[in-house]
């Protein structure tokens, strides 16, 4: 392992570097002997050239640890992302801390009438014009989802928003390979072409995993596309401690952990050297409630753990809501 940031004290610090190992080798472990589940025929042929067993009555993968780490060494340690302003451009990586909004609200208290209702692309457009006005907001996310838009094209609707309020790189992400081709085909347009766009990636892609242990056949096509475009890509587990992953945080980071892998693997298979996030947004079930608080303790906790494991690795990571 690279260990490319020797000092994982950089910031808040819950876990050792014994820990992260030890992280390191269970995750080996359990994608090796019980493996994650990936669907979807152009993954599952990535996967089987480069030697993982596939299972494809299952869509279980077994990965086999050279292919793990292989993948883990050849994922940029830094990367940047540009906007449509020619000067801006921000450093994912070592020890730069790039600020981003939460994304995906489908609720807003309207600020005219107080009232709170499902949010419309008009919504969309003022967040995002508001959002490119804040100096310390560095890369935006979609902020809320445009629920009054035609369902079979939302994502292009979004994006077209996203790219005609913000000078900002942006994250956006759609479901499927046709809908992501479709996205990307807008950035290369603002872009000036393909050949422009990969060289100064204006959007980034990404991945939710579905805990515990699959990533979904419109999320493997996600992922391969945008590495094949040049683009950045955010693989982010969204794990529920005590819900959809084990109730003990040392375990749903280790289930998280081997959701991340299994497509950064994906993304160095589909494209050796693709920007990729390891990502994370996980927090623990309110089992009161039965609600995701963002605002718990545990998920910044996570997030450090998260932090020093992206350290170890030498990919740049992403948490949310900290």
């Amino acid at each position: 392992m690279r260990d490319a940031i020797d000092d994982l004290t950089f910031g808040y610090m819950n876990v050792t570097r014994d820990d992260v190992v030890a992280m390191h080798e269970a995750t080996l472990k359990i994608m090796g002997e019980f493996g994650v589940r990936v669907a979807g025929d152009e993954a599952q042929e990535l996967y089987r050239e480069a030697g993982c067993a596939v299972d494809a009555e299952t869509d279980m993968i077994k990965f086999p640890a050279a292919v793990v780490e292989d993948a883990i060494e050849s994922a940029p340690t830094v990367f940047s992302m540009y906007g449509r302003d020619p000067d801006y451009e921000v450093v994912a990586g070592g020890r730069n801390v790039i600020f981003t909004n939460f994304s995906a609200g489908v609720e807003i208290d309207d600020p005219y009438t107080g009232e709170r209702r499902a949010t419309t692309l008009e919504d969309l457009r003022s967040v995002v014009r508001f959002l490119d006005g804040l100096p310390y907001v560095d890369r935006l996310t979609l902020p809320v989802i445009a629920t009054d838009a035609p369902a079979e094209i939302k994502e292009l609707y979004e994006a077209e928003a996203l790219f005609s309020n913000t000078t900002k790189h942006f994250a956006h992400d759609a479901d499927g390979r046709e809908k992501t081709r479709l996205v990307f085909k807008m950035a290369a347009e603002v872009a000036g072409g393909y050949d422009k766009l990969r060289e100064r990636p204006i959007i980034s892609g990404g991945c939710c995993p579905t805990s515990p242990l699959e990533i979904t056949s419109d999320g493997g096509e996600q992922i391969i596309e945008a590495a094949r475009h040049g683009l950045p890509c955010n693989i982010l587990s969204m794990g529920l401690c005590g819900g959809t992953t084990p109730v003990t945080l040392a375990g749903t980071i280790l289930t998280c952990n081997c959701e991340v892998l299994a497509g950064v693997v994906l993304s160095q298979l589909a494209h050796k050297g693709a920007p990729v996030f390891y990502g994370s947004s996980t927090t623990i079930m309110d089992m009161k409630r039965m609600t995701s608080p963002v605002g718990a303790p545990e998920h910044a906790m996570i997030g450090a753990a998260v932090a020093a494991i992206g350290k170890y690795y030498g990919i740049p990571t992403y948490v949310g809501g900290t």
